[in-house]
């Protein structure tokens, strides 16, 4: 692979027209044109405000984007007809890295257009005609192309971490990353930049707005800020929604929920019988739609004869107590590179090691449960510490499952209990509520 890498040409950026000017003041620019400054402050306060927008976009576009399409994008291509790093997915690294380089220098180069038509006007023009661009691109696909790059970041981050394990992807990390052209900066950090500069835009667009004083042109421009701080806001909302979904589907592929006969060892099902104990899935149950994961985490359950690792999940309607199982060989899904990064640690732990999470009895719901503090003059002589207990009770109040769990430190144990606590008094509170709407008559029609 060294010998492909000594082969790759990294083309040079300053060959862009505004390349010499991403470290320029306004008054330098217009000193180089021998362009007298406005004497109205408000005008040119407003120039340099545009200025800042233009040059940032500048540096965004030719320290950040370019390096990573030009050094890390192309190289891996380059790479992968020569029959290197083939199982790289370059969509979940990179996402619409080209559409969003493509998007930005369209955006450099129409403010640069009038800049420069500004600045080589012979006459002294009153403002920069700035208005139709940022319409045209904060109405148009800069902010989507930047929507579809974040949705994809947290994946592409964990995506990274697991090649970066590899010895073969260290090789062409390390390559690209000592390129000149980087400025000493990682992959993690031009990665992010999408990200940053997203959030950067109605900062910068609000400084233009201030610095207007056409009344006309402060509505434009104050409709387009808002217009992306509306695409920010619902950028955050699919993150959610996407992080959400992902983490459901994974825990549906690493949650095993075991038939009644493996369960309890009370029920005998013969063979021929079990056909017709037909389970609910576990897509069904664990469905992003129907519920939400509200904490989970490792604690010790503690059984008659031994010690049991356990790993709960707390939805917002029911508690699931599960059994974690380690194998030697791994589980089909459980390759890191495909982990939801949302997944706890503790959770990650378990997968990567080929495991698997067993639930141990049915889910408990939270208007069933009951969660008690244990003193630890009951229960030391059985070696336990920062004990709480957890009961099922059925419908008619009585005790038909109990888990005596084991946190590792007070405060651990203090959390679970008040996470359940303020769960249980959630789920009761709606649940009155869509009794009370249930059984409400709507009020009679006057015309009656």
């Amino acid at each position: 692979m060294e010998n492909c890498l000594s082969s790759v040409k990294i083309t040079n950026f300053r060959g862009y027209d505004f390349y010499s000017l991403k470290d320029k003041t306004w008054d330098e620019v217009m000193e180089t044109h021998h362009k007298l400054l406005t004497n109205q402050l408000d005008l040119r306060k407003q120039q340099e405000a545009m200025w800042e927008l233009f040059t940032s976009e500048c540096t965004y576009f030719l320290d950040h984007l370019l390096v990573l399409k030009m050094i890390f994008m192309n190289t891996l291509k380059y790479l992968q007809t020569h029959e290197y790093l083939l199982d790289v997915d370059l969509w979940r690294l990179f996402a619409n890295l080209e559409e969003l380089t493509q998007t930005s220098l369209g955006f450099v180069n129409s403010l640069f257009g009038i800049i420069k038509d500004y600045a080589d006007a012979s006459e002294i023009s009153s403002s920069l005609d700035f208005i139709s661009v940022l319409t045209k691109y904060f109405r148009g696909s800069l902010c989507q192309s930047h929507q579809t790059y974040c949705l994809n970041y947290s994946a592409a981050i964990f995506y990274l971490e697991s090649l970066r394990q590899r010895d073969d992807f260290g090789i062409y990390l390390k390559w690209c990353e000592q390129n000149e052209q980087c400025r000493r900066l990682h992959l993690p950090e031009l990665l992010v930049a999408p990200l940053q500069r997203l959030t950067r835009y109605p900062l910068l667009l609000k400084n233009i707005w201030k610095r207007s004083m056409d009344s006309a042109e402060k509505i434009m421009i104050y409709s387009i800020k808002e217009k992306v701080e509306k695409s920010i806001r619902d950028l955050e909302g699919k993150v959610k929604w996407l992080d959400n979904f992902q983490k459901f589907r994974y825990l549906q592929e690493i949650i095993v929920w075991p038939p009644l006969w493996d369960r309890d060892k009370r029920f005998f099902i013969p063979e021929c019988l079990k056909h017709i104990f037909k389970e609910h899935t576990a897509e069904n149950i664990l469905s992003p739609t129907n519920r939400h994961l509200l904490y989970e985490g490792k604690l010790t359950l503690a059984e008659s004869t031994r010690f049991l690792d356990v790993y709960l999940f707390l939805f917002n309607d029911f508690l699931l107590v599960t059994k974690t199982k380690r194998n030697k060989k791994k589980l089909g899904g459980s390759d890191p590179g495909l982990m939801c990064p949302s997944l706890t640690p503790e959770l990650q732990a378990v997968i990567k090691e080929g495991g698997s999470c067993t639930v141990l009895d049915q889910p408990i719901p939270l208007d069933r449960l009951v969660v008690k503090s244990i003193e630890p003059l009951h229960v030391s002589v059985f070696g336990l510490r920062n004990a709480f207990l957890i009961q099922h009770e059925n419908r008619y109040r009585q005790c038909i499952a109990a888990f005596l769990l084991q946190a590792q430190t007070e405060n651990i144990k203090k959390t679970w209990m008040a996470q359940i606590t303020t769960a249980i008094s959630c789920f009761t509170k709606s649940q009155e509520t869509k009794k009370i709407s249930l059984f409400t008559l709507p009020a009679e029609s006057s015309e009656i």
